[in-house]
């Protein structure tokens, strides 16, 4: 039986005057067993609950009166109180498979499940979906939604799934775009397998058929060492350039229709083809940032002062799987209590980053001309391959780049490295061997944190 186990329970909030406790599990709220957060949410929106929960085996009732809409004031174990849905896809191109042993369990968790989806930001292929998952989405509103579409023809999405519901399981796109439930829809492109005359294909399709999707996010295949996949590589720079080619062929047609920009390359693309990241106006309202698609432009305009505040919040692969239950709907991956943040002003600055990172901020750092700032790019060789984003950074990484850094100085570290405080290989700020600053992952941050040297 599902049940929602009580972690924090918050002085003065009306399940603390009822008497309400940690570890009491939610049994049933108004007589519906809880399935997940988002009918938490829902029903203890309720003036009027009916608690039943079980305490130390003994099962209570507990009736609380409270203003509608009101908070009820506990925190619970999980977003989600039955199940996870997992993935029964077997994708070549899955970074699950490409982990490494010995890391923490709940990172090898490979989830297909579109409540996450609406909660977190996952993407769901849509192969486990369900007519009632649909009668829920669409009585419930759980919109948006990400999808991973890859391609739109049945046969390569299920040579690509390894999944014969892959391509019929497109079905359900159609249905919950006709409901009105918006849309972010992802294609992974893997080089000769879905590229070329296929995400040509694919974006045709897309014109013709899904032009009601929110936005399209075009991704490069992200390859770690330790990847057993025989047909899975990086792009070189002349597949990237073609991906970018059919892309903006795409988008030019897309907008005469639509008059927006539906389809869009993550900036990765650019940098492996060694082309100008596209500008601020043709990314609508990146919609698709933590994608990687417009960040580049993203903490351009906010290091620029632009904007008053940032545009969007950075989270990190895999931020979801050890992530507090939504407030709400959606969940703040990186509460800020878990940061370290140690200053010493007027001191040269190291940022620390990912390769890809480093091509972004140098040249804004070089706008300063600020002699005593250097970045410093963070190889990441524990996944190896091709991957070289902040967010994938290991604590031995970053260890090993400051090992070779002065004393003394300042550095600062992006939170979207850590996830609960913690790097995906376990370790923690507080291990590496010079003390750092872990700032927020956007532009007016870092100006800030910077302003203490250059003010």
């Amino acid at each position: 039986m599902a049940t929602a186990r009580v972690i924090n329970v918050f002085d003065d909030s009306p399940a603390y005057n009822a008497g309400l406790s940690v570890d009491d599990e939610i049994l049933s709220l108004n007589g519906e067993t809880l399935r997940d957060v988002i009918r938490y949410q829902i029903l203890t929106d309720e003036p009027h609950l009916d608690i039943s929960i079980r305490r130390g085996g003994i099962e209570i009732d507990v009736q609380i009166q409270k203003l509608p809409g009101e908070p009820l004031g506990l925190e619970v174990h999980s977003a989600v109180f039955d199940q996870i849905r997992t993935c029964d896809n077997h994708c070549e191109f899955c970074f699950i498979y490409q982990l490494p042993k010995g890391m923490r369990k709940s990172l090898y968790l490979k989830d297909d499940d579109y409540r996450l989806s609406f909660l977190y930001g996952n993407f769901t292929t849509l192969t486990r979906f369900t007519e009632s998952d649909l009668e829920r989405v669409v009585e419930e509103g759980l919109s948006p939604l990400n999808v991973s579409i890859h391609a739109t023809d049945s046969l390569i999405r299920n040579e690509m799934l390894r999944n014969r519901r892959g391509g019929p399981s497109l079905r359900w796109l159609d249905a919950l775009l006709e409901h009105g439930i918006e849309i972010h829809g992802q294609i992974v492109v893997c080089p000769e397998i879905n590229d070329a005359l296929i995400l040509e294909d694919t974006l045709c399709t897309i014109y013709e058929r899904y032009l009601s999707l929110k936005s399209v996010c075009v991704v490069p295949l992200g390859v770690s060492k330790h990847s057993n996949e025989k047909r899975m590589r990086p792009h070189t720079k002349s597949e990237a350039i073609n991906v970018l080619n059919i892309v903006e062929k795409w988008q030019t047609i897309i907008n005469k229709e639509t008059g927006r920009n539906i389809v869009h390359a993550a900036d990765e693309f650019y940098l492996v083809a060694e082309r100008p990241i596209p500008g601020t106006s043709e990314y609508d309202n990146f919609d698709m940032y933590e994608d990687g698609v417009g960040i580049v432009r993203t903490f351009e305009r906010e290091f620029k002062g632009e904007v008053n505040e940032p545009t969007n919040t950075a989270a990190g692969f895999f931020a979801w799987v050890d992530g507090a239950p939504a407030a709400g709907y959606r969940s703040v991956r990186n509460p800020s209590q878990n940061l370290i943040l140690r200053k010493r002003e007027k001191s040269p600055i190291g940022i620390l980053t990912g390769e890809y990172g480093a091509q972004t901020l140098r040249p804004l750092i070089e706008t300063l001309g600020a002699k005593d700032v250097r970045i410093i790019p963070v190889k990441n060789n524990f996944f190896g391959g091709n991957v070289a984003v902040a967010g994938l950074l290991v604590g031995e990484d970053i260890a090993n780049a400051l090992a070779r850094e002065p004393q003394g100085h300042r550095y600062l570290l992006p939170d979207v490295c850590l996830s609960q405080g913690k790097f995906l290989d376990g370790l923690e700020p507080a291990d590496l061997p010079r003390q750092v600053e872990v700032i927020p992952t956007d532009g007016i941050a870092l100006k800030r944190a910077l302003g203490a040297n250059h003010g």
